[in-house]
This record gives structure tokens, C-alpha cells and sequence, in this order.
């Protein structure tokens, strides 16, 4: 029979400054870590036991807690906002991972869709829907917003020819991002030179013409 009696943990207070000893989390706010030594940055409790050491701050304030956000550029004067549960779908069933800012970085690209704007914040977005999310392949090229209505055309006719001609698929968005998907680079290469004209020449009679033609020429010379 065991006679031992459980240790009962060892209490004791730090003021701000003061190294905690044996703490392996960081109490967010209220510790800080300088040269691998954990320090108290409020007056707290420490309560140490052979198992382990945690800190009770007994100063402190109220920080709100809420849903995390990616704030993604959008081609405008206003930054479009991404929430992390609407892109991992948390109300379709989804859950958000442990990291999830692993999932979107800095310079990837997002498709999505404008839920909310009245012009006094900034835009909501969602990528809840068929055909959004994070870009995986092809490229993005930006062109001004405004020749955007010429790369699509009259009834979509030029974005029908660039379609048919190069092979590649053109997902072209109002704010001037036009994202490119080709069977091959070479291909890729020949319609980033296609949008480009369309930029440069928007002006000018006969475009979707010239533009065919350009392709047509394109692949003849490349071979593909």
C-alpha cells in the first residue's frame, strides 16, 4: 500500500519581467519569449507541479475574439475581404485546419465573388460556389478593368475566338484578372500575347479578326 500523499502543486506570484520557469506554452499576451526564457508581462499566478507549469495572469484585458481573415488585393482602391470560414466552408460542413493560413500565401491567386459592398468598408467575398477557390494551375495576367467588355467581345465573341483558336480556357473577371489555362506553355505563351494585343489595340476596327489571324500564325510557327 502506497502511503504517499500527492504533492499538492507549488504556488507563487511573478510580476512583469519575471522569468516563469518550466512554462512550455506561451499564454499569449501575457508571456513573452526573449532568448528562450519565458517572462511575464502582468502579475500572475504560477502553479507548478512534477507535471507541469501553467500561469494565471491576474491583470489583463478584454480582447474580442473573431473570425480570421485574408485580405486579398483585388485590383481596386478597396482590399476585398476573405474569411477563413468561408473558404474552407464551414457552413457547408467544412472545418478549419489547425494552420490555415498555410493554405492561402502571400502572392497566390484566389477566384471569388462579391457578396457584400456598400462602399463605406471594404467588399466581402466568398469562394462558395462552382468554379472558385484558390488558382492551382495556369496564370494570371491583369489588364485595366475597362478593356475587360473588348476581351470578351460582342456576344462573347472574342473570348469565343481566343477559346477556339489557342485550345485554352479564359475565365475572364470584371476587375481586370484574366486567368489562362492551356494544354501546354507554348500555347500559354501565344495567348498572353493575345491579351496583350486585345489591351494594346481595343480601339481599333477588325481586332477579332487580326487576332484570329495572329494565333493561327503563332501556332503555325511554334508548332503546336
Amino acid at each position: 500500500m502506497n502511503s504517499e500523499k500527492p504533492q499538492t502543486p507549488r504556488r507563487y506570484l511573478v510580476a512583469p519581467g519575471e522569468v516563469i520557469e518550466g512554462l512550455n506554452e506561451n499564454e499569449g499576451i501575457y508571456v513573452f519569449d526573449y532568448g528562450g526564457v519565458r517572462r511575464a508581462t502582468v502579475l500572475g499566478l504560477v502553479e507548478a507541479s512534477q507535471e507541469e507549469v501553467n500561469y494565471i495572469p491576474l491583470k489583463g484585458f478584454y480582447f474580442p475574439k473573431g473570425a480570421a481573415n485574408w485580405f486579398l488585393d483585388i485590383n481596386s482602391p478597396y482590399m476585398g475581404v476573405l474569411s477563413v470560414q468561408d473558404f474552407f466552408g464551414v457552413k457547408q460542413g467544412g472545418r478549419v485546419p489547425d494552420d490555415p493560413f498555410s493554405y492561402l500565401k502571400i502572392g497566390d491567386y484566389v477566384k471569388a465573388k462579391i457578396v457584400a459592398f456598400d462602399r463605406t468598408r471594404d467588399p466581402v467575398l466568398t469562394v462558395q460556389d462552382k468554379g472558385l477557390g484558390r488558382v492551382v494551375e495556369g496564370t494570371v495576367v491583369t489588364v485595366k478593368p475597362v478593356k475587360v467588355p473588348r476581351i470578351i467581345g460582342k456576344k462573347g465573341s472574342m473570348l469565343e475566338t481566343l477559346r477556339s483558336s489557342t485550345g485554352c480556357d479564359f475565365f475572364v473577371a470584371v476587375n481586370g484578372r484574366v486567368h489562362i489555362t492551356c494544354p501546354n506553355e507554348l500555347l500559354q505563351e501565344i495567348a498572353i500575347v493575345a491579351i496583350r494585343m486585345i489591351e494594346e489595340q481595343s480601339h481599333l476596327a477588325g481586332l477579332t479578326r487580326r487576332i484570329k489571324e495572329f494565333i493561327e500564325e503563332e501556332r503555325k510557327v511554334r508548332g503546336v
